[in-house]
């Protein structure tokens, strides 16, 4: 039976959020909304500390290509949710068959950081197997991105139910640059003080008709902060989120096997040569282009010469703008 002291944590709660969301009680698994109750799976809620700024781990690097002309840094940080960094990156410069290659990724996970930690380690050694790799890069990203994926569905058992957008930047001999992505994480490149977003963002809205025709369908379900207060748990939603299946905010992705029959994995690939005019590349999760423009962040990175100050730069932003999601950045600065 819910008792009536407990009930009435809503009013301040409510007088609290207002202005900002809905907001729900989770009782014992089941959902109160207006005296209405709906039994759904309880999940993870994190606690109030972590809601409110606990602290968060955070990691960055820098390093350059062998002729030192070519710069790069990395800035990850830690959101506030009660689980651990699901962020994973790749930054640095490769030798191969007497070629430099510039290996930059972001993966950004989900439901555990299982799935972004194999692509951290498998990705891009198995676009590079692939054997026509030097003569037609487009279909080789293309074919390793698939094939990663169904690696992951087949080792679902051992890397769980999750999974990760990607996106991935392979820079060849300085000179021509291939990007490729599902999900919403970005990569946007300035050229002559111009941002140009060099990925595709996707999502459940804007990919329906695909869902749709797998026997899928896209719900708009409120994005969800959880404030737990002893056995009660009181839920701020924060707007409409279109959802593939009422789940996923993304309608590409690695893994995620329970969704897998109305998701996809292909990736959108661009490429581009990189010329005088080219200044920055930034990849980044959207726990920052959440709340920062793409102009925005190449104006930044382009302002600091030190790229791994950039990025730190650029997730210190975000975090003033209270970004709440892991926050992930790459910064490659290609001139001076």
């Amino acid at each position: 039976m819910i008792t009536r002291d407990k009930m009435d944590l809503q009013m301040p709660i409510r007088k609290l959020l207002q202005g900002k969301g809905w907001f729900g009680i989770r009782w014992f698994g089941y959902w109160i909304w207006g005296g209405g109750i709906l039994n759904i799976e309880s999940g993870w809620c994190p606690s109030y500390s972590q809601l409110v700024g606990g602290r968060s781990s955070s990691s960055s690097g820098k390093g350059k290509n062998h002729e030192g002309l070519i710069k790069y840094g990395f800035s990850l940080v830690k959101g506030k949710a009660n689980h651990p960094m699901e962020d994973y990156h790749v930054a640095k410069f490769v030798q191969i068959q007497g070629h430099e290659l510039g290996l930059f990724a972001i993966y950004d996970g989900h439901l555990g950081d299982s799935v972004p930690a194999y692509l951290q380690k498998h990705l891009f050694s198995n676009i590079l197997k692939e054997e026509e790799f030097w003569v037609d890069p487009n279909r080789s990203i293309s074919k390793a991105y698939e094939r990663t994926d169904q690696t992951i569905l087949s080792n679902s058992s051992d890397l769980g139910r999750g999974g990760s957008t990607a996106v991935t930047a392979i820079l060849i001999n300085g000179k021509r640059l291939w990007v490729a992505n599902v999900g919403d994480s970005r990569a946007v490149l300035s050229r002559g003080g111009q941002a140009r977003q060099m990925t595709t963002d996707h999502e459940p809205n804007t990919e329906r008709g695909s869902i749709e025709n797998k026997g899928g369908f896209v719900s708009n379900m409120p994005g969800e902060v959880v404030l737990k207060m002893d056995i009660v748990q009181i839920v701020l939603l924060l707007g409409d989120v279109p959802r593939v299946n009422g789940q996923l905010a993304v309608s590409r992705a690695f893994g995620d096997k329970s969704l897998k029959s109305h998701l996809r994995s292909d990736p959108d690939i661009q490429e581009t040569d990189i010329d005088n005019n080219t200044e920055v590349l930034v990849l980044a999760s959207d726990g920052l282009w959440k709340v920062m423009s793409n102009q925005e962040a190449v104006d930044i990175a382009k302002r600091i010469k030190d790229p791994l100050k950039a990025a730190k730069q650029l997730t210190a932003e975000a975090l003033k703008r209270e970004s709440k999601d892991d926050i992930s950045c790459v910064v490659v600065r290609f001139r001076g």
